[in-house]
């Protein structure tokens, strides 16, 4: 099967792996041959103002058990985020990049940046947010306050 994109990547905190990050995911290995996935570290997440329930070590472990179990034998590395954008993310051979509504703007500004350096723009690959059942955004923080579950099942 002949995918779209050499390389596309993606990023996140992935402290809960829910119904969202698995359609990023799922975009990610349909287009591409390969996926370079960042995951925020500990650092980089605490100046986001978020506090995840599990260390940087610990959802990259999660990560990896589910990418075998969802995409075996497909190629793709994780890379530490210390910023949105790690710096893997500036070299030639990344073509493309999935992302969701709500990160859209800070892709558009990263592609001038990127443009400005004398590299080429990433191609965007949009997926729509999943929504909660309440029609609520799914987020970690929200399964971390109990409110959801990472379906986005309301809990009660």
């Amino acid at each position: 099967m002949k995918l779209k994109f050499k390389t596309t990547a993606l990023g996140g905190t992935f402290d809960y792996i829910h119904k969202g990050h698995k359609a990023l995911l799922s975009k990610a290995f349909t287009s591409t041959e390969n996926v370079l996935i960042g995951v925020s570290t500990d650092e980089f997440a605490s100046r986001l103002g978020k506090t995840p329930d599990h260390k940087f070590k610990n959802r990259v472990e999660c990560l990896l058990k589910y990418l075998e179990n969802t995409f075996p034998e497909r190629d793709y590395q994780i890379v530490p985020l210390d910023d949105y954008f790690g710096i893997e993310i500036y070299a030639d051979y990344v073509e493309a990049i999935v992302t969701s509504n709500e990160m859209l703007s800070r892709v558009t500004e990263f592609n001038k940046k990127r443009t400005n350096l004398g590299f080429k723009p990433l191609k965007v690959i949009v997926v729509e947010t999943i929504l909660s059942e309440d029609g609520s955004s799914l987020s970690s923080t929200r399964i971390r306050n109990g409110e959801i579950d990472k379906e986005g099942r309301v809990i009660h």
